[in-house]
Order: C-alpha cells, then sequence, then structure tokens
C-alpha cells in the first residue's frame, strides 16, 4: 500500500512552485531534511527540492535509513518505523555491489559520491562524525598446489570525518570470511557517537569503552 499519509503531508508542506516541473507516478514522498525530500517510482529514489525540482535524479543506490513516525491505534498512540533515503549534514548513504558484498559510502546533495563506497556497514553522519566498518587484506602466503594467494579478511570498526578521513579505531580486527554466501548481512556496528567529542564501543566482556574524539580536521 503507497504511504498516502506521508504523500499529502509532504505535498501541503511544498510552497507554490509557480513553473516548477509537474512529476507524475510518485509512490511516495517523504518529509523534507535538509531542504531535500525522497520520492519514490518503483524501487527507485530521486530527491527534490522545496521548489518541487528533481535535484538528484532516480537511482538504485540509495540506503535507506530508519525513523519513526507516530500513528494512533484504538486511541493509543504508536510509533512505527519508516524507512526512506536522506541527506544528514549534507551527505546521504549509498550502496555498492562488487562480487556480491554490499559495500557503503556517501554522496553529496548534487549526487556526486564523496566518500567512495569501500565499507561493509556505515552509519549517518552525526556532529561531522560517522561510525564505519573499513576492511583490510592480509596475504598468508600462496596454495602451491591450486597457483593461488591465501589471503584473510578483517574489519575494523573505524570514525570518519565529513572527508572520510580516519580519525579514531573503536575496535577489531574482526576476522570475517568475505564471500556473498558467508556475507548476505553486512555485520552490526557496536559503537555509538553520544556527543562532538565522545564515542563508545561495546567490548568482548559485554562492557563499554569511552573514546574521546580529536578534532575533524586531524587524521590518523
Amino acid at each position: 500500500m503507497k504511504s498516502i499519509l506521508i504523500l499529502m503531508i509532504s505535498l501541503i508542506a511544498l510552497p507554490y512552485a509557480g513553473s516548477a516541473q509537474v512529476i507524475e507516478g510518485i509512490d511516495q514522498i517523504t518529509p523534507f531534511h535538509e531542504d531535500l525530500a525522497a520520492v519514490k517510482k518503483g524501487e527507485k529514489w530521486a530527491f527534490i527540492n522545496t521548489k518541487g525540482e528533481i535535484v538528484i535524479d532516480y537511482r538504485d543506490d540509495l540506503v535507506w535509513s530508519s525513523y519513526y513516525d507516530s500513528k494512533s491505534k484504538k486511541k493509543k498512540i504508536k510509533k512505527e518505523p519508516v524507512e526512506y533515503p536522506v541527506f544528514n549534514e549534507g551527505k546521504c548513504l549509498i550502496k555498492k555491489m562488487t562480487d556480491g558484498i554490499t559495500y557503503y559510502g556517501y554522496i553529496d546533495k548534487t549526487g556526486k559520491t564523496v566518500i567512495q563506497p569501500e565499507y561493509l556497514n556505515a552509519i549517518p553522519f552525526n556532529q561531522g562524525h560517522a561510525i564505519v566498518l573499513k576492511v583490510s587484506k592480509e596475504e598468508l602466503g600462496k596454495n602451491e598446489l591450486l597457483d593461488k594467494k591465501v589471503v584473510s579478511y578483517s574489519y575494523d570498526e573505524i570514525v570518519i570525518n565529513s572527508s572520510g578521513d580516519r580519525i579514531l579505531h573503536l575496535k577489531g580486527p574482526e576476522h570475517i570470511i568475505l564471500t556473498k554466501d558467508k556475507m548476505k548481512w553486512p555485520p552490526a556496528i557496536e559503537s555509538y557517537l553520544i556527543s562532538p567529542n565522545l564515542a563508545v564501543a561495546k567490548t568482548k566482556d559485554d562492557n563499554w569503552k569511552l573514546f574521546p574524539l580529536i578534532t575533524s580536521n586531524q587524521k590518523l
């Protein structure tokens, strides 16, 4: 069922567009975030500005984020998750499939890729930072019988700044088997940004470790 309520609210919020383009066949339109709203047609999403103009054309690599919408049911307010792509601090998550593995990166408000999709998982930017899972590859030797290199893969949970620079290592490495059969879902991110200057990461003994963040113009 199409999201009629979201469509009606968002259309009412649009200012008079005058000669703005008419967009037809829309399945869903979302609330505005940072002056952009996502519109869905089929399996693809685009972004419009407050004039109703498409500023990022329809594409199938945008990543959905979960937001909670209050709905009334039998006089009780129930919050339900609504999933759609949004911009946070000028960036929107994208994904790219390589050898059956999904990698995540970011675009800016022009649709340009500003942080390449190279992470096994990633979260939206928050106060200048984002947590991502960075993959590492290590060559262990060579299988002479099969004439193939023996490699090992792992990932680290790190914090990046708005330029994509690594500024803090939170945890890892965690060893993985990097094949599409073993990586049907991205590994979970187990750390949180709790302030502009602090992050916390879950330890192996189920405790938490607090990290100060270095400033965004620094990198490791």
